[in-house]
């Protein structure tokens, strides 16, 4: 997901995302443990995705 997708989500959205993303990292570790992982990559491309989210959320928390 792009930054710029993300600035036009409310931060209840955000949070909702957040919460998915943080489950499929989840179930990605476990999957890699297992030798189960499709996509080698997944796992980082979620790792930055939450630390976007986190990021735009305390930056519109620190503009308040």
């Amino acid at each position: 997901m792009k930054m710029e997708e993300m600035r036009e989500m409310t931060n209840e959205e955000l949070q909702t995302r957040l919460e998915e993303l943080r489950i499929e990292l989840f179930n990605l570790r476990f999957q890699k443990s297992k030798n189960l992982l499709d996509r080698q990559d997944r796992p980082r491309l979620v790792r930055r995705d939450i630390a976007r989210i986190l990021t735009l959320l305390k930056e519109r928390e620190k503009n308040q």
